[in-house]
């Protein structure tokens, strides 16, 4: 993301932030997120393999760093359930936001509950309500935001940095598993046996929204299952800006079987 708009001292805390970040494992980085943002520093989880691995070293490595997800009301029920069991494994609170009441009525009395299905404006509408406004809140007043995102998830982010500024969020964005592949991944959670949502073993690789998100068939790009009836240049929901591309994203495999849930 662009710092043109941050102030010298950002600039100057980011150029000392990236290659500590670069140089850093997983753990040291989400360290050095807690050491320089005290008390400031947030993760937002969506419970994800990605977000998984990223909870559990939270956890596992008791840093300061407060997890919380964003429940938009029309989550999988597997969703739900791996969050469930992420609490039951760490014993740690995850805390919560949710849309604003008065503005989700207004949406379904006026456009009912699947506007989405018919406009892409109308899908990055519920997508705001449901998604970025409860995000706005749940970032306002913090100094570093963490992420679940890796460069090999689509080729819009290959042209992110680890570490960045978030102009819309006046923050620091770091993404921990930036370089991970999905096989390192794979590895992983199989390793520390961390709960994984079940969906990843039905073909999906990007979960959201129950109505916006389809499994994957073997070979195709890993954003075919997010908003799967819009062009592929449209996919992303808001949560993450990122410059627009035409070719197709990289190809990821679903979670083997073999993984446990």
């Amino acid at each position: 993301m662009p710092v043109a708009d941050a102030a010298p001292a950002v600039h100057a805390l980011l150029d000392r932030l990236r290659p500590l970040v670069v140089a850093a494992s997983a753990p040291e980085r989400l360290r050095l997120v807690a050491d320089t943002f005290p008390g400031q520093a947030v993760f937002s989880t969506s419970f994800g393999l990605e977000d998984q691995i990223i909870s559990h070293l939270i956890f596992a490595h008791d840093l300061p760093i407060e997890v919380f997800t964003i429940d938009t009301g029309r989550n999988f029920q597997e969703t739900y359930s791996t969050w469930n069991k992420t609490l039951i494994r760490y014993q740690q609170p995850i805390a919560v936001y949710a849309p604003q009441r008065e503005d989700l009525e207004n949406l379904l009395l006026q456009k009912g509950p699947n506007s989405f299905y018919e406009s892409v404006d109308n899908r990055k509408e519920c997508c705001h309500i449901r998604k970025v406004e409860p995000l706005n809140r749940a970032l306002a007043g913090r100094g570093a935001w963490v992420t679940g995102i890796r460069a090999e998830q689509s080729q819009n982010r290959q042209t992110m940095d680890p570490v960045e500024w978030d102009a819309a969020h006046q923050l620091v964005k770091i993404h921990p598993l930036f370089d991970w592949t999905w096989e390192q991944a794979l590895a992983f959670v199989q390793q520390e046996g961390i709960p994984v949502n079940p969906l990843h073993q039905q073909g999906f690789v990007s979960i959201g929204c129950a109505p916006c998100t389809r499994a994957i068939r073997l070979g195709e790009d890993f954003r075919a299952g997010r908003w799967w009836w819009e062009d592929l240049s449209a996919k992303e929901c808001g949560l993450h800006a990122t410059a627009p591309h035409d070719g197709p994203d990289p190809v990821v495999e679903p979670v083997p079987n073999h993984l446990s849930s």
